[in-house]
């Protein structure tokens, strides 16, 4: 498909939005040398259950309100944050940290070990955080600075939750009220949340770290274009929009572009369609579980086009899911897609015929016609389904778009294709992507992917040294044999590697140069310590 026919539909269509757009009636903030109001939605969006990270808000990005144990530095290392030292037994199934004396909850009590392991035994009992803590077992303060942690098995990325998960108050947590009124030990501490417009933070005198320059943070719930037209209107000092708009300009602000570890790929049901259901989802695709179909698409679709068209010129073609700046990602995993031709005889020799000349093949009287499904209020993901849709019919299968609400498409996650978005410094998100038993557990997987071989890479990985372990985490996309890329059983078709894009205003400085890659949601945050007024606001 012509590349300019992509970009032109997606400029006049942002042309209307932009038109009929009217931004968030009803929150109006004053801004300030001294104070910050930021259009964040990629910072997790505006959690359903409020800012508890026991509930998930922010796992992947700094929390803002709580403090965690560890903190994730530019160059993919940890640092110490709450802890002030950790240590892991022989074969990782028992870590034991220590934590600062002194700190104190924004209501004036004291953090300490208790709080640590009532906040991580909570999230393994009853939280529903996207983190996956299917190797936790328990946590125990052993004194006030001691915490242990056992797992059921060996796990050496569950460092990686220690950088992840904010810590809450024992004493005073309420899961019903906490999201609403929450209390922790970051950098700023919460004021007031109105529902579908903001919440507002106020710098937390009594935080241990290094304090932020500015001593309110708005976060605007405005997303796409409204997020745009709040840049347009000097209503913020930040606002994160998506691709679409990345060559647009607008007067008195730079266009930040922010490298990112996160990927879009779609998945794939990988069994036969057997009646079988999870929670009244379908499970299984005919058409997706001959791995011909998967191939092809892998091979005939050209990532290429895909990063012109729908990233808007700003991304890179990917293959295994796994970002290119990450130390496990695997470049033997590649191949050279777009070949239409490759794709038909792959077709053919499997099978798959145009027996009545309406373009699509068939075998065995079943059509090659496929739905996939994307998040309506994600342009790019939108673009990437419209265009496999166009590419795929040039070699015979047929994949029809559909954007819906997540409510609405996790009921087909299991049975028809979904472009996802993935992006973490935890290998372990591998894990919950292609292990044959995280289907089962009800953690991801939902091609309902199985490969002992792969998941003997994972298991091996998982009970090495992190750093050492990366070696094994890449042989998951390609071990030379099998893995879970093009290569080996095109368990998903990655498409590209996204990059975030900010408008900042003149007045303020970022520090581009000290922001973390950005994990998928987005973590503009990460550096909020280094950022500050350059010149004054414009009036």
């Amino acid at each position: 498909m012509d590349n300019k026919i992509i970009i032109g539909i997606a400029a006049v269509a942002i042309i209307a939005i932009i038109a009929g757009a009217v931004f968030m009636g009803g929150s109006s903030t004053q801004r300030t040398d001294d104070s910050l109001v930021v259009a964040a939605y990629s910072h997790g969006g505006e959690p359903e259950s409020g800012f508890d990270p026991i509930l998930g808000w922010n796992y992947l990005a700094e929390p803002l309100i709580q403090s965690t144990l560890l903190k994730m530095t530019p160059n993919m290392t940890y640092k110490n944050d709450l802890a002030t030292s950790w240590e892991a037994n022989d074969n990782f199934t028992e870590y034991t940290v220590k934590i600062r004396d002194g700190v104190k909850f924004t209501d004036n009590t004291t953090l300490d070990a208790e709080d640590v392991a009532f906040t991580y035994n909570t999230v393994k009992n009853n939280g529903t955080s996207d983190l996956d803590f299917g190797s936790f077992e328990n946590a125990t303060a052993k004194d006030n600075n001691t915490v242990v942690f056992e797992l059921n098995t060996p796990d050496s990325t569950f460092v990686d939750k220690f950088a992840y998960l904010g810590i809450v108050p024992s004493d005073s947590y309420n899961n019903e009220t906490y999201g609403s009124h929450p209390v922790g030990s970051g950098p700023y501490k919460f004021v007031q949340w109105d529902k579908g417009q903001q919440v507002i933070l106020e710098k937390n005198p009594d935080y241990y770290g290094k304090q932020p320059e500015f001593n309110k943070l708005t976060i605007l719930f405005a997303q796409n274009e409204a997020a745009f037209n709040a840049a347009k209107n000097k209503e913020v000092d930040v606002a994160a929009v998506p691709l679409a708009f990345a060559n647009e300009t607008v007067n008195g602000y730079d266009m930040k572009l922010l490298d990112t570890i996160d990927v879009r790929g779609v998945s794939f049901p990988m069994t036969n369609n057997t009646g079988e259901k999870v929670e009244d989802a379908p499970v299984g695709n005919n058409i997706t579980a001959d791995k011909a179909i998967r191939e092809a698409l892998n091979y005939g679709i050209n990532r290429s086009q895909i990063a012109e068209g729908a990233l808007n010129g700003i991304g890179v073609p990917n293959y295994d899911g796994v970002a290119h700046s990450l130390p496990w990602a695997n470049p033997e995993a590649t191949i050279q897609d777009g070949d239409v031709e490759k794709a038909k005889q792959i077709l053919s020799d499997a099978g798959w015929n145009d027996t009545n000349g309406d373009g699509i093949v068939e075998k065995d009287g079943q059509k090659a016609s496929l739905n996939i499904y994307y998040s309506a209020s994600a342009p790019e993901r939108q673009a990437i389904a419209v265009m496999i849709g166009e590419q795929a019919k040039e070699f015979g299968i047929e994949v029809n778009a559909t954007g819906a609400e997540w409510d609405e498409i996790y009921k087909h996650e299991y049975s028809d294709l979904v472009v996802w978005g993935y992006g973490s410094t935890d290998p372990s998100d591998m894990k919950g992507k292609y292990y044959s038993e995280s289907f089962v557990e009800g953690t991801g997987n939902p091609g309902h992917y199985n490969n002992s071989v792969v998941d003997g890479h994972i298991k091996a990985a998982m009970a090495m040294d992190r750093n050492s372990s990366f070696a094994e985490w890449s042989k998951v996309s390609w071990d030379g044999s099998t893995g879970i890329s093009p290569k080996g059983d095109a368990a998903w078709l990655w498409a590209g590697e996204i990059r975030y894009g900010y408008f900042v205003d003149n007045s303020l400085d970022i520090s581009p140069s000290t922001a973390l890659l950005q994990p998928h949601g987005g973590d503009i945050f990460s550096n909020i310590y280094d950022w500050h007024r350059v010149s004054s606001i414009e009036k």
